[in-house]
């Protein structure tokens, strides 16, 4: 009979081999940890782009829906054009007159709480941002020119001419106040 009190008995989850090294442990649970870590990290990614986009979206759609709104209202306070007296010759065409270039300054903004525009984009690249305009800030005064609304500001970007080089008077969102160059460009 033989002894079996003197001969190790195999650890769990090791299978006894005849050189004496251990077999690697066998771990069934590792693969669906691994499965569920990549599962979570890709649905944390695809959420993540979906919120990004559609935040994205939602700003344009709301920049949009404020500008559509503000061009009825200026489309209801214009009158009506009323015909002319005198048919035209449809036979005639009648040349386009040559639009003079306007001056652009590549921000949006809206009326600020108290005095000023507030800028809420600026375009990149652009006359704005070449000047070191950022969102947040509010354009006081644009050349001569006060600014108390955005069409204030719009009516002074009009009024500028495109390459010659202009002052703003700016508030940051800090608070402090600062005096920019800025050369409006030419807007197509």
């Amino acid at each position: 009979m033989e002894h079996t009190a003197l001969r190790p008995k195999p650890m769990p989850g090791q299978d006894p081999r005849r050189g004496g090294t251990p077999a690697p442990a066998h771990r069934p649970h590792a693969a669906r940890r691994r499965g569920r870590r990549l599962r979570t990290v890709l649905f944390g990614l695809c959420t993540g782009t979906l919120l990004v986009l559609s935040g994205v979206g939602i700003g344009t759609v709301g920049a949009t829906v404020i500008g559509l709104s503000r061009l009825a209202e200026l489309q209801r306070q214009t009158p009506p054009a009323k015909p002319s007296a005198r048919p035209t010759p449809a036979t005639t065409p009648t040349p386009a007159p040559a639009a003079a270039p306007r001056a652009t300054l590549g921000v949006e903004a809206v009326d600020a709480e108290k005095a000023g525009a507030l800028v809420v984009g600026v375009h990149v690249p652009g006359p704005g941002y070449a000047a070191g305009l950022i969102r947040g800030d509010v354009l006081l005064q644009f050349g001569s020119a006060r600014v108390d609304t955005a069409a204030d500001l719009a009516r002074a970007v009009a009024r500028a001419r495109p390459g010659k080089p202009v002052l703003l008077t700016v508030r940051h969102a800090g608070g402090g106040y600062q005096q920019l160059t800025v050369l409006p460009g030419l807007a197509i």
